[in-house]
């Protein structure tokens, strides 16, 4: 067909080499390093009303930034007079925590429902108040916590836990000077970790909750020392 359309030889193979260099793709590469195939002319402009194809050849996979997360200390935080309840799923979760470190006789499982350290620093007005909730506070709650599972000794079949019963009515707001402490805090004594074997409730003691922020916390099992 060529031959018949061209008047010559050279008319026809410049025709031939014309469409062949319009059709042909070339590969660019961008300024972000990604290779595309163009069917476009190298060096003409498309004109108006026209387009040309461009594939992308090996473009890199988006990237999304890995989510970033920050914890709060919230004993480092300032306290409020928020009254304590004990229907929040902090309380809940810390209640069931406690009752686990007693069945296992695994004090670190209660932790996180210590009194903070650093809310420690905010309310005890004592010359080292890290020290003291160390040496002390822990260190009688873990006491405790061994003897309580003393107490409790082997769970028949079908013990359950119950919930930790807090006198709510009976906790007091304690100011500054009155137990060694330079700020406020809620306070009650009195609560009972319950449980229920055979259909029968029973309780272990737990002698002092102190909140922060609204949330009760445990600061002494045993007795008071």
């Amino acid at each position: 067909m060529a031959l018949v359309l061209c008047a010559g030889f050279a008319l026809c193979a410049v025709a031939v080499l014309w469409s062949a260099r319009r059709v042909a793709p070339t590969t660019l590469t961008t300024a972000s390093g990604v290779s595309v195939e163009s069917t476009a002319t190298p060096g003409t402009p498309v004109a108006s009303g026209t387009s040309a194809t461009t594939t992308v050849v090996g473009s890199a996979p988006a990237t999304t930034p890995a989510p970033t997360s920050t914890t709060v200390d919230v004993g480092a935080l300032p306290q409020t007079d928020t009254e304590p309840t004990t229907s929040t799923a902090a309380f809940t979760a810390g209640s069931a925590a406690l009752w686990q470190a007693v069945v296992h006789d695994d004090p670190d499982r209660a932790l996180p429902f210590f009194f903070p350290e650093s809310a420690y620093r905010q309310v005890k007005d004592v010359g080292d108040p890290d020290g003291d909730w160390n040496n002390r506070l822990v260190a009688n709650f873990r006491t405790d916590v061994h003897a309580l599972h003393q107490q409790l000794g082997t769970l028949p079949a079908g013990a359950r836990f119950e919930r930790l019963d807090v006198p709510e009515g009976q906790a007091q707001w304690i100011t500054p000077g009155v137990e060694f402490n330079k700020g406020s805090y809620w306070r009650v004594y009195g609560s009972r970790l319950l449980y229920t074997v055979g259909g029968v409730e029973r309780s272990l003691p737990v002698s002092s909750l102190i909140p922060w922020r609204g949330e009760w916390y445990v600061v002494h099992l045993g007795a008071i020392r």
